[in-house]
């Protein structure tokens, strides 16, 4: 059996984030030599992922980052199976060194097989599969262009939003971010009623004269009643035209016009669960 040293068993761990007895099983196996022992490593991973392949990744962290002059955003979700491992401090680092080459990117397809640190980002997942002894995985890849782009991470990574600005105002960073937390809390739809799916609509309108039916309506009020339940369901679920939750006497859009000749042109959500 090749004897192997402490130092050279650390070493692996540190390039691969592997567990001590792993890694010191991994290179009595390569006889000594790390890339043999990194391979190893590596199929050790695809047989855990193999197992592992149907089992549900609800928890995770959520990430978004913004490039250095604030015109492009990425929300990734790194997705495992329990809060526990979600909460772990080396996940949520790889979530954020993930976040971060996502940027690179404009689709999940081109991110997934960039390189990342001599493997692509697929690899990667499938190798700390292997490492976590959970299914990782990226759940949501979203991206948002604008002339000014701004985001927010919910406490615990659970939610992340981006929000886009048409212009780069004074104080563009705290409308935006102001902006991108009322799109975390209130979740809002679409971006103004045009964005509304129209099945959304029409269920919305038929959902309404279901209840005006149950309280005595008449038929032939029934039209010009629901229209004005509508506006009420755009005004509390898309996002320009909602109550500002940090000033509910002005809508959204009102308040990101007090920063000058500005609106709101776009937004993602991403959360967890």
């Amino acid at each position: 059996m090749v004897k192997v040293t402490a130092s050279e068993v650390s070493e692996l761990r540190k390039i691969t984030g592997a567990g001590m007895m792993d890694c010191k099983k991994a290179l009595v196996e390569a006889e000594g030599n790390f890339e043999k022992a990194i391979e190893i490593l590596r199929k050790k991973g695809q047989k855990v992922a193999a197992k592992r392949a149907d089992r549900e990744s609800s928890e995770g962290a959520v990430i978004a980052k913004v490039n250095d002059d604030a015109t492009s955003g990425v929300v990734v979700s790194l997705n495992c199976e329990t809060d526990f491992v979600a909460k772990n401090e080396t996940f949520v680092q790889l979530a954020n060194d993930l976040a971060k080459e996502a940027l690179n990117h404009t689709t999940l397809e081109s991110f997934l097989s960039a390189d990342f640190n001599g493997l692509t980002v697929s690899e990667k997942l499938t190798e700390q599969t292997g490492v976590i002894g959970e299914k990782i995985e990226i759940g949501a890849f979203k991206t948002i262009e604008a002339p000014f782009v701004g985001s927010y991470i919910h406490a615990g990574n659970k939610i992340a939003t981006l929000v886009g600005l048409s212009n780069k105002v004074d104080g563009a960073d705290t409308a935006a971010k102001d902006v991108a937390m009322q799109v975390a809390a209130m979740n809002p739809l679409a971006l103004d009623q045009d964005g509304v799916d129209a099945s959304v609509v029409e269920k919305e309108i038929e959902i309404a004269k279901d209840q005006l039916r149950a309280e005595g309506k008449p038929e032939a009020m029934l039209d010009n009643i629901a229209k004005g339940k509508l506006k009420r369901f755009f005004k509390d679920n898309t996002l320009k035209n909602q109550a500002f939750i940090k000033d509910s006497k002005m809508s959204v859009q009102d308040y990101v016009k007090t920063y000058g000749d500005v609106v709101i042109t776009d937004f993602v959500r991403v959360a967890l669960g």
